[in-house]
């Protein structure tokens, strides 16, 4: 069955999931299969056994989580100055910052634009060294904008 999670309390280590039956599920992490703690918000697929949810996996297809880091990692590289690697993450005002930042620094002998360089090559570091579950969680899921 398919469903998301409500809410996981990290201390109690319980959840709930919501499953798209309308009906709600405790979750254990006994029963979680994935690597990275369950957050809320996060899609999954779960067997379910009463009122408990069994065998639960996340339902993000790792092929294009890894893609659009891949993807992101590369604008951040060819692009990064621009905000090319926020435009493309959904980050519309920490694009923008960056666009007029890089093109407004020329007219301050350049060094806004080489700050901006630097942080974008950063950024692109981190988007590559994150294994695809950090990069979903913190960047598609979180909406975490910088670093």
């Amino acid at each position: 069955m398919k469903g998301s999670i409500l809410e996981f309390n990290t201390e109690s280590r319980q959840g709930v999931i919501s499953g798209d039956d309308g009906k709600r599920y405790s979750l254990d992490i006994a029963d979680w299969k994935g690597s990275a703690l369950p957050s809320p918000g996060k899609k999954v697929d779960f067997s379910a056994n009463e009122e408990k949810a069994e065998a639960v996996y996340a339902d993000t297809p790792a092929a294009d989580v890894s893609s659009k880091k891949i993807a992101a990692a590369l604008f951040a590289f060819f692009l990064g100055a621009f905000g090319a690697h926020k435009f493309y993450l959904g980050y519309t005002k920490e694009g923008v910052i960056m666009l007029l930042v890089f093109l407004f620094g020329f007219i301050l002998l350049g060094l806004p634009s080489v700050i901006i360089g630097i942080i974008a090559f950063v950024e692109f570091i981190l988007y590559l060294v994150k294994s695809d579950e950090e990069f979903e969680q913190t960047y598609i899921i979180g909406k975490k904008a910088w670093f």
